[in-house]
């Protein structure tokens, strides 16, 4: 007696309908364009996690400039000072710094440029 694969196959198949639900025309019905479109899609969110964390740091950057300029520094004067002070922090907690706690900020920026 033959077995017929068609419950194993349409539950493989809806896997991967589910993950094309709310695609565009035909790539959330037919099974040739919703494998196409879903397999894209995971390897863009892929790259993506890989972006958001260069477009975090850049941002990071962005604000610990921003602080330092008020203060009349430049962004790489401020990460040389505290290099050569021998202040160890990242940039993450340095833009939270500049962000939330402005006078802990203003005192790294006085020892950065003093040395």
């Amino acid at each position: 007696m033959r077995i017929k694969g068609g419950v194993t196959s349409r539950s493989r198949k809806k896997k991967v309908f589910r993950l094309a639900k709310g695609a565009y025309s035909s790539k959330s019905k037919n099974w040739r364009h919703v494998r196409q479109h879903v397999e894209k899609s995971l390897d863009r969110s892929y790259t993506g996690r890989k972006d958001r964390k260069g477009e975090m740091r850049s941002l990071w950057i962005t604000r610990i400039n921003a602080a330092c300029r008020e203060k009349d520094l430049t962004y790489g004067r401020f990460i040389a000072g505290l290099k050569k002070a021998g202040i160890l922090l990242n940039r993450k907690m340095l833009a939270e710094m500049a962000l939330r706690d402005a006078a802990s900020f203003k005192k790294l920026v006085t020892l950065a440029s003093a040395a």
